[in-house]
């Protein structure tokens, strides 16, 4: 008869398990989270870093021609440089895009994160009513697609088509045109305006919301009025999230392209490179000069990069000054 001594040490049926090592098993749980990141990293770097090294590597380069530019090896692609560089830095075109985004920037910016304040600071009122369908309302238009977004602006500023102008023709009242000179900024910027306000006002209210209670009632103890809780409790308590949504603003501004390229067609007054990514698209797959483009579109992520993050240093310094203070 064999014994349970014989049986495990044997390894037969019946042997209890045998549990990893310590060190084994914390080896295979300090590998778990790599495994788990390894799909996401594949994917970022198949479809993020991977163009973006490649946009660089063209950036670099140009196309020479050789005699007519004719026959096999009479265009060679070779090393150029930063004279890529060097003509968009002297590109008119760029240069005034850049401006004209500029002025669509200090328009768009101010009023969309001034809206989205204002209509988170209603929405935590105690006396707001409907809340929830308010909110949604509000929010509703950034769900539509920025080219269907500027599809029926552009249509309602058409004075063709537009109700407004048949309402205002019928009153004898003057008909602006919205697609022309001046007010086109205005017309432009009320598209991102519309589009975004809700989103920015979300971010807003959601961290109005995580505010304790008790804060208002000590507020409401000491005499404050509504105004003043928003103004010296609610405001400076979300100043972070007025950060965050101001380092997007900045970003979709700089990136500007659905909005004048869809009102192209309906006036001459945006032209194919009214703003940079609208330059970079026509000197890609219209004039097929992908090195150019491709030194343009480094220089605008750059001018993102600088622009966004020296504003959130500059935020983060005034925060650690007035913490210190």
């Amino acid at each position: 008869m064999t014994s349970t001594a014989s049986r495990k040490s044997y390894g037969v049926k019946g042997a209890p398990y045998a549990h990893p090592s310590p060190t084994t098993a914390l080896k295979g749980a300090l590998r778990a989270p790599y495994f788990f990141l390894l799909p996401a990293a594949i994917l970022f770097a198949l479809f993020f870093a991977l163009p973006i090294g490649y946009a660089l590597w063209l950036s670099f380069r140009k196309v020479h021609v050789s005699g007519l530019g004719l026959g096999a090896g009479a265009r060679n692609e070779v090393w150029a440089g930063f004279e890529n560089y060097t003509d968009a830095f002297h590109d008119g075109e760029l240069l005034h895009g850049a401006l004209r985004v500029l002025g669509y920037g200090c328009i768009v910016v101010p009023v969309m994160l001034g809206l989205a304040l204002l209509f988170a600071l209603m929405l935590d009122s105690d006396t707001v009513r409907l809340a929830p369908f308010t909110r949604l309302a509000i929010f509703l238009p950034y769900a539509v697609p920025g080219v269907v977004a500027a599809l029926m602006w552009g249509f309602l500023y058409l004075p063709s088509v537009s109700p407004f102008s048949y309402v205002l023709q019928q009153l004898h009242l003057p008909q602006p045109n919205l697609l022309d000179g001046g007010p086109l900024y205005l017309a432009l910027s009320n598209i991102a305006v519309w589009g975004g306000t809700g989103f920015n006002m979300i971010v807003i209210y959601t961290s109005l919301q995580s505010i304790p209670a008790e804060v208002y009632e000590a507020a409401r103890l000491d005499g404050a009025t509504p105004l003043q809780i928003a103004l010296r409790i609610k405001i400076p308590m979300v100043a972070p999230s007025l950060v965050l949504t101001f380092f997007f603003s900045i970003i979709a501004t700089l990136q500007v392209f659905n909005e004048p390229t869809t009102l192209h067609p309906l006036t001459n007054s945006v032209n194919l490179s009214w703003s940079p990514l609208m330059k970079v698209y026509q000197d890609a797959f219209h004039r097929n000069d992908i090195y150019s483009a491709a030194a343009e579109a480094t220089l605008i992520a750059l001018a993102t990069l600088v622009l966004s993050f020296g504003f959130l240093r500059a935020a983060n310094r005034r925060t650690k000054q007035e913490a210190a203070g």
